[in-house]
């Protein structure tokens, strides 16, 4: 009796700790009905404030609502975007690929291993289960640079503890749970899909085998030789457990999709067939990250100094250029004339220039009611973007993004003036 008592207050407790890491229902946004997130990359918010390579852009954010006081977390690129569909880093704190499939590793929430760059870490185990993640340190002087001034995560004053009840899962899985749709449209994913695909071009990737291309060339190809345009790491879904094994329909492969073919992300806006929310990730080109064997209008910039000047400007226009024809396949759209939609454009982090230059970055929300041409100081992040979706969609917080001093950005989608759950 004892023994059967033990294990039910166990059960009981391990179940009062799953429901712990999502919290309240957010309050202040409108519902909402479709939610474009569109990921940029790599520049800070002066560098594309006023950047005459950027027309389209700063056209956007003047004529619709714009954060002049937001912040990624931290850094690598990877952990950004974990952060905001998951408000949490999970533990990762590299871009390190997923360890596809593998059943055997311990995910970092339960072992509390950090997934790091310096010391190097191995591939990223599946992520899933409920536990610890890492901490967001304000002045990184050991990760991604060593020795001081060190490279500022948010704006080298505020830190975030470890949470010890991090739910290893997203907006996504929150939105299968509810019965509505999500994709992340990625663009130059193969036809074939992310699976196992770290890297590609759209046509070769990083598990092409290149032995069976003949006659062979001189000097042979390799996986060198293939222009990163398609990234796991700027695709966040594929790092958990949930997707790699879809053990939902609704939460597997299936919805990640390329921008082109019958499923992709043109064809789903031409028809009006979106699901409620989608991710949508340009090519490392079109993004304004960068590659080095991309060719000189793909070129990363030359000085990551913080300024206008040390960026390729071709690199630039190639995002504007990007921004501008996905917005308009959007408002080309049957569905942006339906119900209340939201467009969020943003960058997931600065240009990795040390302090004092801090990690803002701008993020721009364009709606289909309500109120344009606003401007909000008021300071937010990552977190902050996840739970202003959660709110519209009805959904809890999640994670971090229940943190008390995460505010509703209900100024920037037109919704009550309340910025508390």
């Amino acid at each position: 009796m004892k023994k059967i008592f033990a294990l039910s207050f166990l059960a009981a407790a391990l179940l009062n700790n799953a429901f712990a890491v999502e919290g309240p229902t957010p309050k202040g946004i409108p519902r909402l009905d479709h939610v474009f997130v569109i990921m940029m990359e790599n520049h800070g918010y002066s560098q594309i404030l006023n950047n005459p390579n950027a027309p389209f852009i700063n056209a956007l954010a003047k004529s619709t609502n714009v954060a002049t006081n937001y912040f990624g977390v931290a850094h690598p690129s990877s952990t950004n975007y974990l952060e905001v569909v998951g408000g949490s880093n999970f533990g990762v704190l590299t871009d390190n690929s997923p360890d596809w499939h593998n059943a055997s590793c311990t995910p970092n929430l339960a072992s509390g291993l950090v997934s790091t760059d310096n010391p190097p870490s191995p591939n990223i185990c599946p992520i899933a289960g409920v536990g610890t993640d890492a901490p967001t340190v304000a002045v990184d002087t050991t990760n991604e640079v060593q020795g001081t001034p060190g490279e500022n995560n948010i704006d080298g004053i505020q830190s975030i503890p470890a949470a010890t009840n991090i739910d290893g899962k997203t907006i996504a899985d929150q939105l299968a749970a509810s019965e509505r749709r999500w994709k992340s449209y990625q663009e130059n994913l193969p036809l074939s899909g992310p699976d196992f695909v770290n890297y590609s071009d759209g046509v070769y990737a990083s598990n092409t085998d290149f032995t069976k291309i003949i006659p062979a060339l001189n000097p042979p190809l390799s996986q060198s030789d293939v222009v990163a345009l398609y990234a796991a790491k700027h695709d966040p879904f594929v790092y958990f457990r949930s997707v790699q094994e879809a053990t939902d329909p609704a939460m597997s492969m299936e919805n990640v999709v390329g921008f082109d073919g019958p499923r992709g992300l043109y064809a789903d806006l031409a028809n009006g067939n979106v699901p409620a929310f989608s991710f949508i990730a340009p090519n490392q080109c079109n993004d304004q990250h960068g590659r080095g064997n991309g060719g000189a209008f793909c070129n990363w910039d030359p000085n990551d100094n913080g300024t206008q000047a040390g960026l390729n400007p071709a690199l630039v226009k190639r995002g504007d250029v990007a921004v501008e024809n996905i917005i308009s396949a959007i408002k080309n759209s049957p569905v942006w004339k339906e119900g209340r939609d939201a467009i969020i454009v943003l960058w997931d982090e600065n240009d990795y220039s040390t302090a004092p230059n801090t990690n803002q970055v701008m993020l721009i929300v364009d709606t289909n009611y309500g109120v344009h041409g606003m401007q909000s100081g008021k300071r937010y992040n990552h977190f902050s973007l996840l739970k202003s979706i959660e709110s519209g969609f009805g959904l809890p917080c999640l994670n971090h993004a229940c943190d008390a001093n995460v505010g509703v950005m209900s100024d920037l989608f037109a919704g009550q003036n309340n910025d508390s759950e």
